[in-house]
């Protein structure tokens, strides 16, 4: 899989208090990535991005929120996020990728 690929299923880091909390109780890392990416692709591209080994990929899909944009009804878009489990003394900074 090429570069191009690899940063085009994992978008973003998801930075929040839960996910920093995720990092050090259970070396969880949370991203944003292509809603068509399977865990199989996310496990790859996150290995060889960040040169790390995964032991777990969870994937949940975020429904977009309805909101009112200038008095007219909109809709958010939907989108996905993975949940990455590293293997024991790995870990990946965060805050660089961001």
């Amino acid at each position: 899989m090429n570069d191009a690929k690899l940063y085009s299923i994992i978008r973003a880091p998801r930075v929040s208090e839960k996910t920093a909390r995720l990092q050090e109780v259970s070396n969880q890392y949370v991203f944003e990535v292509a809603n068509d990416a399977t865990k199989a692709d996310i496990k790859v591209a996150v290995e060889k991005l960040f040169a790390v080994k995964v032991e777990a990929v969870n994937v949940v899909n975020v429904k977009g929120k309805n909101k009112a944009f200038k008095f007219r009804m909109g809709r958010r878009g939907d989108w996905r996020k993975a949940y990455v489990t590293l293997a024991e003394g790995q870990s990946i900074d965060v805050m660089a990728t961001a």
